[in-house]
């Protein structure tokens, strides 16, 4: 994917990393990583979520690349990492897997951040022996571990049978979704953003959103229908912190609190008043200033570093 395709310019355009690499996973797709910051930094690992990319991170990495070790990237499909046949909840745990081995060294322990469906990568990798050896802590944004389309509120009648039905036509939609419109960011900040969201934000959402390829979109669709990680979520044994916003219609908060009642470890639920489903870009600092927290209470620093 190249960068044209988003904001060029302020928070929200995509930082230029230290180094890039192509990470092979478990089956062979091919992943696209960045690294931002100085290299002996403690390091953070940021998984971003449905029909998003790299670039969904930008004001997470400029802040905490100042002082962190910052990896990024694309889920299979995503950005610029090529389509793969395999979409599955353990695809995601063989790609994260295969990127933590890839960009920190034996043993080496990292906070990891995931949105939304990154939220539900880290589920799926709970139990991998990789994922145990890097994680020292978790954030989890705006994700869900099942029931993501019966939970929904995108479209706003009674909870039921039919608003099931309407969601999974919504989200599953197989239409391309267009160049960037005024009328595609008012569709865009309905579906997935408080009604405070600044212009600037619901832009650069829109520009990342409408770059994932239609197939892609819809592909994913699919396995986020059926997931159930709550057995992922009973073994994320980490220090664990769940932030959402009040406003989310696509993983409401009713989600978050299911999440911290499951958590072995958890450290509570932020709760974002009037903030929606893109809590990293509706709330950089927050989410930013709750990575860094957790970098500072559960991250050895290197000696020399």
């Amino acid at each position: 994917m190249s960068r044209l395709t988003h904001v060029l310019s302020g928070p929200y355009a995509p930082p230029a990393p230290v180094r890039e690499l192509t990470v092979l996973s478990a089956d062979g797709a091919r992943l696209h990583v960045e690294v931002h910051g100085p290299e002996g930094a403690s390091p953070v690992v940021l998984a971003h979520g449905w029909t998003c990319s790299t670039a969904f991170w930008a004001a997470q990495i400029r802040e905490l690349a100042v002082d962190h070790r910052v990896v990024v990237y694309d889920q299979r499909g995503h950005g610029r990492s090529p389509a793969s046949p395999a979409c599955s909840a353990d695809g995601l745990a063989d790609d994260l897997e295969a990127v933590l081995e890839a960009t920190l060294g034996p043993g080496e322990k990292a906070v990891i951040a995931g949105h939304s469906m990154g939220g539900m990568t880290v589920m799926a990798a709970a139990e991998r022996p990789g994922f145990r050896e890097h994680a020292a802590a978790v954030l989890l944004c705006s994700t869900g571990s099942s029931r993501l389309v019966a939970e929904s509120t995108l479209v706003p009648i009674r909870a039921g049978r039919l608003r099931t039905w309407l969601t999974r036509r919504v989200l599953g939609a197989r239409a391309p979704l267009g160049p960037v419109t005024p009328l595609a960011l008012w569709i865009l900040k309905y579906g997935t953003m408080g009604p405070g969201s600044a212009p600037h934000m619901v832009e650069a959402c829109a520009r990342i959103v409408h770059a994932c390829p239609r197939k892609v979109r819809y592909a994913w669709s699919q396995v986020l229908d059926l997931l159930d990680l709550d057995h992922g979520v009973r073994q994320l044994t980490v220090p664990t912190a769940v932030v959402v916003g009040t406003a989310d219609r696509l993983t409401p908060p009713v989600h978050a609190h299911r999440l911290a009642a499951a958590l072995p470890n958890c450290l509570g639920v932020t709760e974002l008043p009037g903030l929606g489903h893109m809590t990293p870009i509706e709330a950089p600092e927050l989410v930013s200033a709750r990575i860094r927290e957790l970098v500072s209470t559960y991250v050895q620093v290197k000696e020399g570093a």
